[in-house]
């Protein structure tokens, strides 16, 4: 009997160390379809202890080279495709250089500091013929397609009225004094490009990408570090209206201890999902779908609560159904197939107008902006 032919494999190559990137070697590591083949960093003896660190913990058999420089990584002919975690400011000149070098694009978010950024930079790529996609995992989790059944029945919630989210955290003194996201140069658009990435790309998806037809944000708070040229937000909140009837609303900061709830309402119901980002810990993903009845019986009034609970089998994190995992394995199934999905660009540039038009209106003191 002979032996199976072998898995086709996407060689990832990581711009820089950053934390996050940690979890996403993980989710390469588990992916089936690919593996981390360089990490660059300016100092190459960082990307060689980064390296060793994660080998320590998820071991590829071929252990990833330690590259100088992000140019020096983008011209090995063993990388396919690139993951870029640098900061928003300086990111999108590695995507275009990237694209250049013929290298498949996963891009952290926010993608840029402006939408004609993103329109420039997704726009290199469909000219070179190579995938871009954002790194938002829960679009890849299996929990969306049972979500979507449940808003499309009919009966769950019926026909969508109001999305609400919210989506912060505490931020600790030394975070607020000495991280990235707290400095204009590298971070600007603050808890906004952060945090509200995720609430504006749920709401849009659950729309089916309808894009508001006006929106208003406000500065709750702005904060800098002392080095940073300008606050940046660190509490921000904005209203968006749908032609198609729906509005929503949405919350997001680094004051706020960790929430992460979204509820999407109707005219039969209501969706709640209360970890819509990092699922809860666990084997399974999943929300609830409320149906409350007031009934009135003579001098009784009793409002009576009805909720079911959908899941699906799904680890939360660091597993091969993990939803970071499935987001770097679909990726690399796209790559390698030579056929990549416009979608992904085309959704990242719609969340990234939508936060433009936040910005834009909390400029202005809320003043609504169309779109």
């Amino acid at each position: 009997m002979s032996d199976s032919p072998p898995q086709p494999t996407l060689r990832w190559g990581i711009l820089g160390t950053a934390g996050i990137a940690r979890k996403n070697w993980q989710a390469i590591h588990r992916s089936g379809n690919g593996r981390v083949a360089a990490v660059a960093s300016r100092d190459p003896a960082r990307a060689a202890a980064w390296i060793a660190e994660n080998q320590g913990q998820y071991a590829f058999p071929d252990p990833p080279e330690a590259v100088g420089g992000y140019e020096a990584l983008l011209a090995r002919d063993d990388v396919d495709a690139v993951y870029i975690p640098l900061p928003t400011g300086v990111r999108k000149e590695w995507v275009l250089k990237a694209a250049a070098a013929g290298k498949h694009v996963m891009c952290e978010k926010p993608c840029g500091a402006h939408a004609a950024d993103v329109a420039e930079m997704t726009g290199a790529c469909r000219a070179a013929g190579v995938q871009f996609m954002d790194g938002v995992m829960f679009m890849h989790s299996d929990r969306l397609p049972a979500l979507r059944e449940a808003l499309d029945d009919g009966e769950s919630v019926g026909e969508i009225k109001r999305i609400a989210s919210q989506f912060s955290f505490r931020a600790p003194d030394d975070f607020l004094a000495g991280n990235i996201r707290m400095h204009s140069g590298l971070e600007p658009l603050g808890c906004l490009g952060d945090l509200g990435w995720y609430n504006i790309r749920l709401t849009l998806w659950a729309l089916r990408h309808e894009m508001p037809a006006t929106v208003s944000g406000r500065f709750i708070s702005q904060l800098g570090r002392p080095d940073s040229p300008e606050a940046v937000p660190a509490e921000f909140s904005a209203e968006l209206t749908f032609a198609s009837g729906p509005t929503a609303g949405f919350y997001c900061g680094f004051l706020t201890e960790h929430q992460q709830w979204a509820n999407i309402s109707g005219t039969r119901g209501n969706v709640q999902i209360d970890d819509f980002v990092l699922p809860w810990f666990g084997a399974t993903v999943g929300f609830a779908v409320s149906n409350a009845d007031f009934v009135i019986d003579g001098c009784d009034f009793h409002m009576e609560r009805h909720v079911r609970r959908v899941t699906v089998p799904e680890y939360g994190d660091g597993h091969a159904t993990a939803q970071e995992t499935k987001l770097f394995r679909n990726f690399a199934a796209l790559a390698l197939s030579g056929r990549p999905d416009d979608h992904w660009p085309e959704i990242a540039l719609k969340t990234q107008r939508v936060m433009d038009a936040c910005v834009a209106s909390a400029r202005r003191n809320g003043e609504p902006v169309s779109l």
